[in-house]
């Protein structure tokens, strides 16, 4: 059973639905594995839970006030 393993940012459940979707049409078709086949797992990580230069997301965010 092939597996897609995605780490992204907090979602909506419109977004996480469009995505599996279209991971698992995209890897059907590359790899001519039904698309039955597949599992799509999301990790959703909080910009507190990545860390980018040195510092974590969620400060870096704060600090250029895009969060």
């Amino acid at each position: 059973m092939p597996t897609i393993s995605f780490n992204a940012p907090k979602m909506t459940r419109e977004q996480k639905a469009e995505i599996v979707a279209e991971f698992t049409k995209t890897a059907s078709r590359v790899t001519n594995i039904p698309e039955v086949a597949f599992v799509v797992y999301i990790h959703e990580i909080g910009p507190e839970n990545v860390g980018v230069g040195g510092e974590l997301l969620l400060e870096k965010k704060k600090r250029e006030g895009t969060l």
